[in-house]
């Protein structure tokens, strides 16, 4: 064999030896019960849509296209695949690299946010998506990179506490909440202001601030009610009885309609009357047909998610990583929190889908990037706490 063909095959076997050693660390690395909780998740929500997409399939059948009882499943595995190959490459990211491309990632989508209102797509009188060969809502890519590039600017505090970080903040979110509520979407610059605020939370302000910057959100709020017609809309009709409370009214009776073990597998009967069964009335969907224990289990996995990650930030002392490990987890799980409070009955709707079990596209795309980022940045070296003890045991000898 010629000398030639010898040595590209070596450099073969040592590129994947390479890449084979590079995935065994990121397997150490990684918080793989974090990763499984997610997982979990992900399967379950792929079994919720097929128990909600034929009564969606039904409702959105015409005359001239008919689509499968599975159209909305089907398609839900795709965005899905996709959303899990983004989770896999954002998770092998070292920190440093995670928060320059989400970072990047969130200035684009305040520039596509700009663009949404002059060249967007409308749906139901709200135009939220961008078509650039396939439709994207840039409010959902810019989730994660919103919490992460918030937690970067906050940091700065331990390098300069005279940099105003703050105001800073202050004039992201409310450029953010601008281009958001003149889409219109009032829903997610709720969720964008609360991850703000537990960004602000966190980041070791003093008392009088926190207090300070609570105020300006319940004015915030006070404003966006007197002020701004589709937050009017949604509050006076959940309060007083309309078309919205009509929905979620119809959502809380198909939610206690399983009982506790459920109707079973297509076998529901009220979610054929949902407006949107595969979306943001899902929660309901598992409800009737599997049960309020399945709600539960559902509801314990969030808290699960939420949990491990607090865990493990215990002892981290990289306030950046707690910041933007903070932010992703409160952007995910208090979206979840607030699909499934519409669905009881206790929140206005907000148009906003369950986390990693509603159908969806970008949404899914975008959470399950989120997630890889949320992995990447909590990284950390199995052995470095006995490196750290076997050195302090010899300085002690």
């Amino acid at each position: 064999m010629p000398d030639g063909s010898v040595r590209v095959v070596g450099h073969g076997s040592r590129f994947r030896r390479s890449r084979r050693s590079e995935l065994m660390i990121w397997w150490r690395e990684i918080d793989r019960f974090l990763l499984a909780l997610i997982l979990m998740l992900v399967v379950i929500g792929c079994v919720a849509v097929a128990a909600a997409s034929p009564a969606s399939a039904q409702r959105l059948s015409t005359a001239k296209k008919s689509l499968g009882d599975l159209y909305f499943f089907w398609i839900h595995l795709r965005w899905v695949a996709v959303g899990l190959v983004a989770m896999f490459i954002a998770s092998l990211l070292p920190k440093e690299t995670a928060r320059r491309g989400a970072i990047l990632l969130a200035v684009a989508m305040i520039v596509a946010l700009v663009l949404v209102p002059l060249v967007g797509s409308e749906v139901k009188g709200a135009k939220r998506w961008l078509w650039i060969g396939f439709s994207l809502q840039p409010s959902e890519f810019l989730k994660p990179g919103f919490a992460i590039a918030l937690a970067w600017v906050l940091s700065w505090r331990l390098r300069d506490p005279k940099l105003p970080v703050i105001p800073i903040t202050v004039a992201v979110m409310a450029l953010v909440a601008t281009l958001l509520m003149a889409q219109p979407d009032f829903g997610s610059t709720v969720l964008f202001g609360g991850v703000w605020f537990v960004l602000v939370l966190l980041s070791g302000l003093p008392f009088n601030r926190i207090l300070w910057s609570m105020g300006a959100g319940l004015l915030g709020l006070v404003a966006a009610y007197l002020f701004y017609p589709n937050a009017t809309n949604r509050i006076d009709s959940f309060i007083s009885g309309g078309s919205e409370f009509d929905q979620v009214d119809l959502a809380m009776r198909t939610l206690l309609n399983g009982s506790w073990s459920g109707a079973g597998l297509w076998l529901g009967s009220r979610k054929n009357a949902l407006p949107e069964a595969h979306t943001d009335y899902i929660f309901s969907v598992v409800g009737e047909e599997f049960g309020l224990i399945a709600c539960a289990v559902i509801v314990l996995l969030y808290c699960a998610v939420a949990l491990r990650v607090l865990m493990r930030l215990l002892d981290e002392d990289d306030l950046f990583t707690i910041l933007a490990a903070a932010g992703l987890t409160a952007q995910l799980v208090g979206q979840a929190f607030i699909n499934i409070l519409v669905n009881l009955q206790l929140f206005p709707s907000k148009g906003m889908t369950l986390p990693l079990i509603s159908y969806g596209g970008s949404s899914t795309i975008a959470l399950l990037l989120g997630v890889g980022l949320l992995l990447a940045i909590t990284r950390r070296n199995p052995y470095l706490s006995r490196e750290k003890f076997d050195i302090a045991d010899l300085v002690r000898k």
